[in-house]
């Protein structure tokens, strides 16, 4: 009954597929593996599974300090954050304590909430879990859920060693509740499940069918020259409450920022370079309203939970057509409608047929009205540029060359 009293506080009134196929042998105490995007609610359903474990076999009192019984491990700070809440959230008429281990925050603090007194759920990224575990702040043996979301991401992010040397610290699979979540199927994926799992349900959500009936997808073909123009004006002509800006590279999302701002549009940036507190406080002021427009790169892709997002915008498209479900994946979330608009431009218009591929369906273009490719003046002067190598922006010019640009793949994150 408290799991329903919070869900029902929340107004989640209906199943999502992957909810709906997944918890009935997770409750029933099986390992799954799901293959689900993010936005999916995925999250939920396993922390349903887990906290309804908690209820049914309650904790052998005492337990020793830093020794939680369920652990979620996730592969970047803002989806380990974004657990810990939809945990409490769920918890919050449950007798159980939850806590999230991640780096780029202060260790001691984390260090002191660990060591404090019991805790049931940990949620963590890697790197700072085995900081713990090492010095013994943590001890993994009587863990009795593991949960490993966005094994894909993990490999990408070269944190599978990691993975495995905490997979071993906890019980055999044989003593332990294990669900496994990943985007894609890949055969490193397929073995990993088969390693860390004892005959798992298999439940697939394919990328095609997430977040496309519910998102309104619309592509713009426009010019580099244009394309600042048509931003400006779908921001101020459209209901565009809260928008979501993707750009592929950090100096893009920045000098798009800067540029936002002389036309007097309040926005905040979120990229790998901005640090975890600021990070934080965006994310914050972007939930509650007191920010409109985030322009990110795809640091916020995965793992970024703000309800009610109208809008996503790729200013610039991905050069990766995952990373396109990932990011509208950002709006039109558990049931609810949004609108993703993509520029097709001719410095990056080419990836559109990979992602069309991708998501099995043909995107339909169209050319915006001239009256939304003008500019008025801005109300602010440019500033000097910050990194004299690169050319002035200009309004409706293209915010920096593609070649050589883009996400890059492979290189580990700070924990």
């Amino acid at each position: 009954m408290e799991i329903l009293h919070a869900v029902a506080d929340l107004d989640f009134k209906y199943c999502t597929p992957i909810q709906a196929a997944i918890l009935p042998p997770t409750l029933a105490g099986k390992d799954a593996f799901g293959r689900a995007q993010t936005g999916t609610g995925k999250t939920a359903a396993f922390l349903v599974a887990v906290f309804t474990r908690f209820l049914r076999r309650p904790a052998k009192e005492p337990r020793p300090k830093g020794t939680p019984r369920a652990l979620v491990i996730a592969p970047t700070r803002e989806l380990v954050i974004q657990i810990e809440k939809d945990a409490r959230e769920l918890a919050r008429y449950l007798p159980l304590r939850v806590l999230a281990v991640y780096g780029g925050m202060d260790y001691d603090k984390q260090r002191r909430e660990l060591t404090s007194g019991s805790v049931d759920l940990v949620a963590a990224t890697p790197g700072r879990l085995l900081d713990f575990k090492r010095r013994g702040d943590i001890h993994l043996d009587q863990v009795e859920v593991l949960v490993i979301d966005e094994a894909d991401r993990m490999l990408d992010m070269g944190f599978i060693p990691d993975v495995r040397t905490i997979v071993h610290s906890t019980p055999p699979k044989s003593e332990r509740q294990t669900l496994f979540f990943s985007a894609t199927l890949t055969p490193e994926v397929t073995r990993l499940a088969s390693q860390w799992t004892t005959d798992p349900v298999h439940i697939e959500i394919a990328p095609e069918q997430v977040a496309v009936d519910s998102v309104d997808q619309r592509v713009y073909i426009v010019t580099l020259r244009d394309k600042f123009a048509l931003l400006y004006h779908i921001l101020n002509r459209e209901n565009a409450t809260r928008v979501l800006v993707f750009a592929n590279r950090r100096d893009q999302s920045e000098r798009l920022m800067e540029n936002l701002r002389r036309y007097g549009i309040d926005c905040a940036l979120l990229t790998g370079a901005v640090d975890q507190r600021k990070r934080l406080r965006v994310l914050e002021d972007f939930r509650e309203g007191k920010i409109r427009v985030v322009v990110a790169t795809d640091v916020a892709g995965r793992g970024l939970h703000v309800e009610g997002i109208s809008h996503v915008i790729n200013y610039n498209l991905p050069m990766d057509p995952e990373d396109y479900v990932h990011r509208i994946g950002r709006t039109g979330r558990a049931g609810a409608s949004g609108i993703s608009i993509c520029f097709a431009d001719e410095d990056d218009g080419h990836y559109l047929p990979q992602v069309e591929k991708f998501i099995g369906r043909t995107l339909s273009c169209t050319h915006p009205d001239d009256d939304w490719l003008v500019l008025p003046p801005p109300l602010y002067e440019a500033r000097e540029p910050k990194y004299s190598s690169r050319r002035p922006d200009r309004p409706g010019r293209s915010f920096g060359p593609r070649r050589g640009g883009g996400p890059r793949r492979g290189g580990r994150r700070t924990h």
